[in-house]
């Protein structure tokens, strides 16, 4: 029975491993640990995500080969997690800067290009001026580069690009059959953002020319303005002498704003008229055509229509351009009404939301349907009058993979004497990165000056034939190293047919939600596209998946360099052991939960073990343990069973924290209860559970051994506690034996001394008891 446990691939930083890394590899190695002996084949591996923008920024910096930066930040990586104790198979080790490994990152880019997935367009991208290279949506943070804080630019560039948005039902669809966060999935659902609606074709007046517009809810009874974007190439087209100068400026003030910046939620309203109107098909009315930043060219069709009593965007738009608002639907039933019009008190905008009873009003023969009725026969009579058609539109946008930059895989493609494209052949794999490179950030990318990158190319390939020059984002490596960690050292394929079928998919991944509409969405479109190759036979790549909390200094705010409140896991391994450091991190609190770090806490985990050192000197073969001793050994192995199982590791411990409390308590300890505590205790703490079985005379390792099994029977106590209520008020509590007869529990119920004093010497009217819960006494 296989379980392929897998911690998310970290890159490997100069500043070396933090307590967010030690955080997911012990509890990774916890869970692995707790399945081996639970008689599981477990896989644990670990790799580096080792391209990208740090180690060549890094390199820039300190004018040192990202080649060497990087692999010396891996070796100290490396031992670091060994220092932990993490218990991975060191021979599957996998680096993405190493050529055995981006042979098949370009691999996986040719399956792509031979599906039709790949492509080359020319359009408007994010672009950081600061690392000069482009960036993908998701790598874009509030309009700023993820990495250097830069504010992105917009600039047109031709690009390569991944097809993930003709995988956006499917991708849709999987995530109701996988165990992940509920929000997680929210988050990529929202991220795809699939709408269904209808296309709208708007003539222009006086022109030969129309403006199709995307819209969900077509209460055009209501529309009363059109928007189109600024890159809308029908624009200069439309605008009027008039207006020329006014659209002018106004696309000169907005062409370096980046998508997300003019998409901001609550950013004031900005617009022009271009001079031009269009007939609203079912009112007749001439509406205006204006234009503004809010509306992008890169989703739907590039314009919207504006029905500003029913669309919060628009009602702004509207309320500051002075444009008509007119209401078409009403709601019923706890509406909430929002943006009352002063000056006109019917005009309030009431939100097409959920859980409101809304009916169409003002719109003629579908006045009182109720609103998605309504809607859907909207929908109809604009598909039989030829005005429209229905449409379902995606916010997901394709990939943009290729990077200006120079520590990348190159994309494995050539370009012949007349510039078309053709595909590297598989056997000529990999395209090698070559040393060659002045890396400093120019702007094109560095393989353009790399004296050797062109070698042979053109013998080997025709006159005038040149490789690609840009190289893959870092992404694209990081989206399939879970299937290289399977086959590590196989040269003829990524992973071969029986090791696929023998490992995958995995079955529990750990790692941070900063990535979940970046690398996790990734991931998933890799595997389904080799689901649809015939490479598999599954299609969803993380079967459970869950996120660490961010661990916070010990002053609240976030670990950074800038605060001066780092913790560094292996000076904690240094000064407390590496079992103190491994458990410590999990009994901060719920391992998804964000946490602060406390020294104390950690001097306390260290003094618990302590204890657990020093009760060797309690044990013995010739201690027998009471019915008492015994119950809560079997609580213990049941409750630290449960919650390894499914990572609750905080809660496991304390468990294990009351048991040894007991055992001080105890005259002595029976050395079985020892040896199956020692077993909970080895996969949290594997250095000290080690040890203290060998000194108990075993030869082999106690992490061979099989989890302890709980006795049922055992879990029952021999004695039970009974409220002892007076004209029911709880009065005292009684400790009884759980075999007592009922007139015995009477007895000691009247005899307590705090009874006696309610009692008062009067004799009661009843004493009624309620087996194994309650004497209840009437005076």
């Amino acid at each position: 029975d296989k379980m392929y446990i897998l911690p998310q691939l970290p890159y490997p930083s100069g500043s070396g491993l933090h307590v967010g890394h030690a955080e997911v590899y012990t509890a990774c190695d916890i869970f692995a640990r707790y399945q081996r002996m639970q008689g599981k084949d477990v896989l644990q591996v670990i790799g580096w995500d080792s391209f990208g923008l740090p180690a060549e920024n890094y390199a820039i910096k300190t004018n040192v080969h990202p080649r060497k930066s990087t692999d010396d930040a891996i070796d100290n990586f490396r031992n670091q997690i060994k220092t932990l104790g993490i218990s991975v198979d060191w021979e599957r080790e996998v680096g993405s800067h190493n050529p055995d490994y981006y042979k098949w990152t370009q691999w996986f880019f040719l399956l792509m290009y031979n599906r039709g997935l790949a492509y080359r367009k020319k359009q408007s991208i994010n672009w950081c001026e600061k690392d000069k290279t482009v960036l993908a949506n998701d790598q874009v943070k509030d309009g700023h580069c993820e990495r250097c804080d830069t504010v992105v630019v917009q600039k047109e560039m031709e690009q390569w690009y991944l097809k993930t948005t003709e995988y956006a039902d499917k991708l849709l669809e999987g995530l109701d059959r996988i165990d992940w966060p509920e929000e997680t999935k929210k988050r990529q659902r929202d991220w795809i953002g699939r709408s269904e609606g209808i296309e709208i074709d708007f003539q222009v007046i006086d022109s030969d020319k129309a403006i199709t517009v995307f819209t969900t809810t077509p209460v055009n009874y209501g529309a009363t303005f059109l928007v189109v974007a600024p890159e809308h190439p029908i624009l200069s087209e439309i605008t009027t002498d008039e207006q020329k100068d006014d659209v002018a400026a106004y696309l000169h003030n907005v062409e370096n704003k980046t998508d997300l910046e003019r998409q901001m939620v609550g950013k004031e309203k900005t617009g022009v008229f271009t001079g031009a109107y269009v007939k609203n098909h079912v009112t007749g009315e001439e509406i205006p055509v204006w234009v503004a930043d809010f509306v992008l060219y890169s989703f739907g069709t590039g314009a919207v229509q504006g029905c500003p009593a029913h669309d919060e965007r628009d009602f702004e738009f509207a309320k500051k351009f002075d444009l008509p608002i007119v209401r078409v639907v009403t709601g019923k039933e706890g509406q909430t009404e929002k943006n009352v019009d002063p000056e006109n008190e019917e005009v309030d905008q009431v939100k097409i939301g959920k859980g409101i009873k809304r009916v169409m009003v003002n719109s003629e023969q579908f006045n009182g349907l109720p609103f998605d009725e309504g809607m859907q026969k909207t929908m109809d009579y604009f598909e039989s009058q030829g005005w429209g058609r229905r449409k379902v539109n995606y916010k997901l946008r394709d990939w943009s993979v290729s990077r200006q930059r120079f520590w990348g895989a190159p994309i494995p493609m050539l370009y012949d004497k007349k510039g078309e494209l053709h595909p590297v052949p598989e056997q000529d794999l990999p395209v090698i990165l070559p040393d060659d490179v002045d890396f400093k950030p120019t702007g094109e990318s560095p393989l353009n000056y790399s004296p050797s990158f062109q070698d042979g190319v053109e013998e080997k390939y025709g006159k005038g034939w040149k490789r690609e020059v840009d190289t893959l984002d870092t992404f694209m490596c990081s989206s399939w190293y879970y299937y290289r960690y399977i086959d590590p050292k196989n040269d003829g394929a990524f992973a071969s047919p029986e090791v696929l079928k023998q490992w995958m998919p995995v079955d529990f991944y750990l790692g941070g939600e900063e990535h979940v509409n970046g690398h996790l969405l990734y991931s998933r479109f890799f595997t389904k596209v080799l689901f649809d190759a015939g490479y598999i036979d599954f299609d969803e790549p993380f079967l459970k998946h869950r996120h660490q909390g961010l661990i916070a200094g010990e002053d609240g705010r976030k670990m950074s360099k800038r605060w001066g409140n780092v913790i560094n896991p292996t000076d904690v391994v240094n000064e407390y052991g590496a079992d103190t450091c491994r458990m410590y991190e999990m009994f901060m609190g719920p391992l998804e939960d964000a946490k602060p770090w406390s020294t104390g806490g950690v001097k306390g985990v260290r003094r618990f073990l302590d204890r657990v050192w020093n009760l060797q000197e309690r044990v013995s073969a010739d201690v027998t343990p009471s019915d008492a001793d015994t119950a809560l050994l079997h609580k213990t192995i049941k409750k630290v069973g449960d919650d390894s199982g499914t990572l609750q590791f905080n809660t496991a411990i304390a468990k294990m924290m009351e048991l040894v409390n007991a055992w001080y308590k105890a005259d002595g300890v029976a050395q079985e209860h020892f040896e199956a505590f020692l077993k909970l205790l080895a996969p949290y703490a594997p250095h000290m559970a080690e040890q203290l079985w060998e000194s108990l005379g075993h030869t082999t390792s106690v992490t061979t051994e099989a989890w302890p099994v709980y006795d049922e029977s055992k879990l029952i106590e021999d004695t039970m506690t009974i409220v002892v209520q007076i004209n029911g008020k709880v009065r005292a509590k009684l400790e009884v034996n759980s075999d007592a007869a009922e007139d015995d529990i009477k007895q000691n119920a009247l005899a307590e001394p705090n009874v006696q004093k309610w009692l008062d010497g009067n004799e009661p009217k009843k004493v009624i008891y309620v087996k194994g819960k309650l004497v209840s006494i009437v005076v």
